[in-house]
C-alpha cells in the first residue's frame, strides 16, 4: 500500500480510503467487522464514515457506522493506528438545530461522533454539504473551538462546488482559523463532467 500526506496536515494516509456508507445498510455488523479486518490487512490505515450512515434505512436513526467502528476499533484495539475522517450536516435529532452547520448543532454532534466512535480526538472532521442557512463565520467558529479543545485535528469537506470550496476558504483564512485541507467531491469515472467543468 502506497500513503500520502493528506493536504496541509500531517495525517500520512493511505492511498485508498475505506469508505463506510453501507455498513448498517447492505452490510451487517459481522460483514462490517469483516471489512474492516481485510481493509487493514491491505494495509489501509484511513476509513470515512458520517453520522447520518445509515439513516435512510427503516428502524436506522443514523449513527450505527460511527458505533460499529468504535465498537471494532475497541475490539482490535486499533484506535489511534486508523485515521478516522467522519461528517456532519444531516439531521440527527428533532428541533431546529437538527440539522445543518450551525455551533449549536456542530458542537452536540462532535460530542456525539466522539461518543460512537469511542476516540478522543476524530482526525479529519468534514462538513457533509454546504449550508446555505448558516453564515460560514458561525460554521468555521465552531469549527475552530473544536481543534483548540482537542476534538477535532483537521478539517475537511464533502459535496462543495469549486465555488463554494473558494468561499468557504476565503471565509476561513479572513478569519485566521483552520481552513478546509481535503475535499471529497461527487466525482469518479462516471460523474466527472459536472466537477471537472469548474476547475
Amino acid at each position: 500500500m502506497e500513503y500520502k500526506i493528506l493536504g496541509n496536515t500531517s495525517l500520512n494516509v493511505s492511498r485508498l480510503c475505506l469508505g463506510t456508507m453501507t455498513m448498517g445498510w447492505t452490510c451487517n455488523k459481522q460483514d462490517s467487522f469483516a471489512v474492516m479486518d481485510w481493509a487493514v490487512e491491505q494495509g489501509i490505515n484511513f476509513f470515512d464514515t458520517a453520522d447520518v450512515y445509515s439513516f435512510w434505512v427503516e428502524g436506522n436513526d443514523g449513527g450505527v457506522a460511527e458505533s460499529w467502528i468504535g465498537e471494532w476499533l475497541k475490539e482490535r484495539n486499533a484506535a489511534g493506528k486508523i485515521i478516522i475522517a467522519t461528517k456532519a450536516r444531516g439531521r440527527m435529532w428533532d428541533g431546529p438545530d437538527g440539522e445543518g452547520l450551525s455551533r449549536s448543532h456542530l458542537m452536540r454532534a462532535v460530542e456525539d461522533s466522539l461518543r460512537r466512535l469511542q476516540v478522543e480526538t476524530i482526525d479529519l472532521y468534514q462538513s457533509h454539504w454546504p449550508d446555505e442557512n448558516t453564515p460560514l463565520e458561525e460554521t468555521f467558529r465552531a469549527f475552530e473551538d473544536m481543534v483548540q479543545q482537542g476534538k477535532v485535528r483537521y478539517l475537511g469537506c464533502s459535496n462543495h462546488s469549486a465555488m463554494q470550496l473558494r468561499q468557504a476558504l476565503a471565509v476561513s483564512s479572513a478569519m485566521g482559523v483552520s481552513g478546509y485541507q481535503s475535499l471529497q467531491p461527487h466525482y469518479n469515472l462516471v460523474h466527472r463532467q459536472e466537477f471537472e467543468a469548474e476547475l
